[in-house]
């Protein structure tokens, strides 16, 4: 019995929270016990099993008295259980005598009637019995080698002594092999926890009444205040029976690789520049059409957008242009950077003098450019010449999304994906007919390029890509 404050002189074992027989591990709650302060768990201090229960439920014992017996190996229960038996303060019981000669064997048969003693007596006329049983026995006057003891061992307990004094039928004793586990209810406004679990709530200053116990009979454990505090994360639960294997999902910090660490610079860089954004919606039937007569020819998208937007910036050449000093840097070269996701980063392959070269051309430049990107055999100035750029999501069915600006330019285009979409048409039969739009978003730098500028830019995009015999000059 452990002393559970400085003041205690004795513990009353409210219950035990292990049966005998099982397995138990150091640092492991085993019973609870009712100190002169308040009801406590009692941890294990070593592993093993827990062999004989000395002092039951309800009992009390001195602190430094046993009140249980711990077997290192399951196969010593057996012995351990038995010399629980003989625990009630005296010696064990001297070995037995020898058997008496044959002669007088009728003498040594005992009557049926002795074997039916009381499991309280022990060898030698010594009884086995709790403190608190034999106090209640001493308070009613009973003699304790007349109680039928029901606890380990044939131990008699303070139950067996209050139903030998109302002449109620002893329980029978459960089987020590397979005793029935017990079951723990705190007492109202009590919450279930380890020793353990409390000091760990009550340094990181946690309600304890707020976490969910994982332990036995819902109490509250070590490993629950360590998730709650993050210091743990809480262990998967296992698939089911015949059910899908979990997916090995990445874990834990990786560093950046130098592309990545390059993109994530670039991309804090632009925290401090004043944006606006602008959208729009652009029929796709012309240029889908375009498209699809040039496709075998070699001619992407890519090169086909980059082709109406410097034709666009033509007309609106401040959407090229760049904030410096106090001041605005047009450029006279428009170079569309087109924004490509590659293994492990990002980076802007430039399709360079895009307003003066022919789809043609330019398809065969981006055919190389992206493969070059993919070999990470790119030249700096193949992907840091940019003067504008595009951004194109809408092969993965993004319909509408907005970009962010790179530094150094003053305005970056998002493609989203084409739909269709019924409208009106006065030609038609019925009067409407389906057609397909896209949905590019501008975002410019407003320090230099207005809302009127992006506006009007994007107008005339629209124009552009509904015009497919300026394309092909």
């Amino acid at each position: 019995m452990p002393a559970l404050s400085s003041t205690m002189k004795e513990g009353k074992v409210v219950s035990w929270l292990k049966a005998e027989g099982d397995p138990i591990s150091a640092g492991e709650a085993i019973m609870v016990v009712e100190s002169d302060k308040a009801d406590m768990d009692v941890e294990a201090f070593e592993d093993g099993f827990l062999a004989a229960i000395i002092t039951g439920e309800g009992d009390s014992g001195a602190v430094g008295a046993p009140v249980a017996l711990i077997a290192a190996e399951e196969g010593d229960i057996p012995a351990l259980q038995a010399y629980a038996a003989t625990l009630s303060g005296a010696p064990a019981p001297a070995a037995a005598a020898p058997a008496a000669p044959a002669a007088v064997a009728p003498k040594a048969a005992a009557p049926k009637a002795a074997a039916a003693a009381p499991a309280g007596a022990a060898a030698g006329g010594r009884v086995v019995a709790s403190p608190l049983a034999k106090k209640k026995a001493a308070e009613l006057g009973l003699d304790l080698s007349t109680v039928v003891g029901t606890g380990p061992g044939g131990r008699i307990t303070a139950s067996d002594v209050e139903n030998a004094s109302s002449g109620a039928a002893p329980k029978k004793a459960a089987a020590p092999a397979a005793p029935a586990k017990p079951v723990h209810i705190p007492a109202p406004g009590v919450i279930a926890a380890t020793p353990t679990a409390r000091a760990l709530a009550k340094k990181a200053k946690i309600d304890l009444s707020t976490i969910q116990g994982t332990g036995e009979f819902g109490r509250v454990t070590a490993d629950d205040i360590k998730m709650a505090t993050g210091e743990k994360k809480p262990e998967r639960k296992k698939a089911a029976a015949g059910g899908a294997a979990p997916v090995e999902l990445p874990d834990g910090f990786v560093a950046f690789t130098t592309m990545q660490r390059a993109v994530s610079n670039n991309m804090e860089k632009t925290l401090t520049t004043p944006i606006f954004r602008v959208s729009r919606e652009i029929e796709m039937d012309a240029f889908n059409a375009l498209y699809q007569s040039v496709k075998p020819k070699g001619v992407t998208v890519s090169a086909l957008l980059a082709k109406a937007v410097a034709l666009a910036i033509e007309k609106f050449p401040i959407i090229n242009s760049s904030y410096e000093n106090g001041g605005t840097n047009f450029k006279a070269d428009i170079n569309i950077a087109m924004a490509v996701a590659i293994d492990g980063g990002l980076i802007t392959p430039t399709l360079k003098y895009a307003n003066e070269r022919n789809i043609m051309e330019l398809g065969e430049n981006w055919k190389e450019l992206v493969g070059k990107a993919k070999a990470g055999t790119l030249s700096p100035d193949e992907y840091t010449s940019g003067t504008f750029t595009i951004s194109n999501l809408g092969m993965f069915g993004v319909s509408q999304f907005d970009a962010i600006l790179p530094s150094g330019q003053g305005g970056i285009l998002a493609i989203g994906g084409t739909q269709e979409y019924i409208v009106p048409d006065k030609q038609a039969v019925l009067g409407m007919k389906k057609v397909s739009k896209m949905t590019v978003t501008l975002t410019c730098d407003h320090r230099q390029i207005y809302g009127a500028d992006g506006a009007l830019f994007l107008k005339e995009l629209s124009n552009v890509m509904t015009s497919p015999q300026v394309l092909m000059k």
